[in-house]
């Protein structure tokens, strides 16, 4: 039978943000807040409930907390037009703090995008000897008001007290309805540009970008002595939002987390949209490891990222898988982790994870929340690609199978490949071949360059020694072109050029030119090879702060 919320009582979260000076009252929250909603419910027992839910500001994401032990929710959404879309299945958030999280039994949900809507039904299936629910406790203290006559308003003040692990969430049900900000009117999106250089991170959109708002976190960023290996997520619900919804969800999701479970932070490290758009999660910085909250037992020395959606029965989009797998192979390449690997992590327990606390887990490098998990996350259309995922993100250094044709046949190549090719000193490709001073003809590498002319023949040339010869202007200075590889002497790397030679020495690290005798001391410069677009990412949170 189809019962409708008892008038529950509503609180939103109201930000202290623009407040008049000496004014007692919060102002109202602005269109660019996320805004939260929770909605008590009372009475329900054994078995099958459904509860219809209405309210008259549109919210579209649902999230459950309490009491949810043996508890398993669906829900759905009235469109503008009557009718209800599809049921969504909850899933118990199973990220939660490796220490100090909450007792025994989830208290929380994933949150689930269902898209933008006033109306929501839950379908909450309890055991057959739960007990009925309360209402939250009032905000005053005290036990919790028992559930209201049908039809009739309850009397208690629900109020509002994130939970915490010293105050957990009381014995009820709460139904937490999202609110995220609207796009700004007119906003336009531009598609994701494609990667070029091996090497590069997907562009990503960090957290002042999307719009965090750094007044919800507290305390400071929690860091690990290094990335071991990554967890792929999904979120939860609709895969049917737009470009321009993907930072309202994410800022949904980061105060979720952060007001009502109390976690301080976003779980997650990042967060990738199904247009290939990359959001920065947890603060402290990109290139650090930070340990966020998206695996309980094994948030310490891993890497999380979320593909937004749900990828139970529908998989990624291509550029979804494409763009995660290059984030994480740029991610892990830092840390040198093989993404094809395979690494022993000690679990830190919780009933979160099927590994007891101090057992050790032999997982992929790339490996999957329901790999550790009691979940499904992150769903069996994306489980069945994860090796493509692994497999691409080993390659993410590689150079484009089209660059690597357009050199094919000449003189560089076939010394690169002579000298180890991707394995070589130089790396990976980076440019096709272009024209050096003199008829002379080069390629740029991840780790250098090699020129050839018909005088010299081909011969490569890195590290401080390219920076040095850089700094002179390459071949068109006075040393002229590398007429020799690197030479390797007991004190000092020496490499010939036309007109000269450069010294670079093992113990000072400094380079020295020798041209017609003379000896002369040179500073490094960065060499003006190819612009590599700026990854963007939030600083390392100071010390301080």
């Amino acid at each position: 039978m189809l019962l409708t919320a008892v008038a529950a009582t509503v609180v939103i979260v109201a930000w202290m943000l623009n407040r008049p000076p000496g004014a007692g009252d919060p102002a109202p929250p602005r269109t660019s807040d996320t805004q939260l909603a929770e909605h008590a419910l009372v009475g329900l027992g054994a078995g099958v409930t459904v509860r219809e839910i209405t309210q008259a500001t549109p919210f579209s994401l649902v999230a459950l907390t309490g009491d949810l032990a043996g508890t398993s929710t669906r829900v759905r959404a009235k469109r503008p037009d009557g009718s209800w879309g599809p049921w969504y299945q909850t899933e118990y958030d199973t990220g939660v703090p490796d220490a100090g999280g909450p007792g025994p039994g989830p208290r929380s949900t994933d949150p689930v995008f269902v898209g933008s809507t006033t109306t929501v039904q839950l379908a909450v299936t309890r055991p057959i000897d739960a007990p009925v629910t309360l209402g939250a406790p009032p905000a005053g203290g005290g036990p919790p008001a028992g559930p209201a006559p049908f039809g009739a308003p309850e009397s208690h003040d629900l109020g509002y007290r994130p939970a915490t692990k010293e105050e957990p969430f009381a014995q009820n049900i709460s139904a937490i309805l999202i609110s995220p900000p609207q796009a700004p009117a007119g906003a336009q999106w531009t598609p994701p540009a494609g990667v070029v250089i091996p090497g590069q991170a997907p562009a990503i959109i960090s957290r002042a970008e999307w719009g965090a708002d750094e007044s919800l976190r507290c305390g400071k960023p929690k860091y690990g002595t290094g990335v071991r290996a990554a967890v792929v997520h999904h979120t939860a619900g609709s895969n049917d939002y737009s470009p321009l919804e993907s930072a309202g969800i994410v800022k949904a999701i980061y105060t979720y987390h952060s007001k009502t479970l109390g976690w301080c932070d976003i779980a997650y490290n990042a967060l990738v949209d199904k247009y290939g758009q990359v959001f920065e999660g947890a603060a402290g910085g990109l290139t650090k490891p930070v340990e966020g909250f998206h695996t309980g037992g094994f948030n310490r020395d891993t890497w999380g990222v979320a593909m937004m959606g749900n990828f139970d029965d529908v998989a990624p989009t291509p550029i979804q898988i494409r763009t995660v797998a290059r984030l994480l192979g740029w991610r892990l390449g830092m840390d040198d982790v093989d993404p094809k690997g395979t690494v022993n992590l000690e679990s830190a327990g919780s009933h979160y994870t099927v590994f007891p606390a101090g057992a050790i887990a032999t997982l992929p490098t790339i490996f999957t929340h329901r790999d550790v998990g009691n979940t499904d996350c992150p769903g069996n259309a994306a489980y069945a690609l994860m090796d493509e995922i692994r497999d691409i993100a080993s390659h993410f250094n590689d150079p484009p199978e089209e660059l690597i044709k357009a050199l094919e046949g000449g003189s560089i190549y076939q010394h690169w490949q002579a000298i180890g090719g991707m394995n070589s000193v130089l790396g990976a490709l980076t440019s096709p071949e272009l024209e050096a001073a003199d008829g002379a003809r080069y390629a740029t590498f991840a780790k250098g360059a090699m020129y050839w002319s018909p005088v010299t023949g081909a011969q490569p040339v890195g590290g401080a020694i390219y920076d040095a010869w850089a700094s002179r202007s390459y071949e068109r200075g006075e040393l002229g072109l590398p007429t020799s590889a690197e030479i390797h002497e007991p004190l000092q790397i020496t490499q010939n050029f036309q007109h000269g030679t450069l010294n670079f020495a093992y113990f000072t690290g400094s380079v020295t030119e020798v041209v017609d005798g003379i000896t002369v001391p040179l500073s490094a410069q960065t060499p003006s090879g190819p612009t590599v677009p700026p990854e963007h990412f939030s600083l390392p949170a100071h010390p301080d702060n």
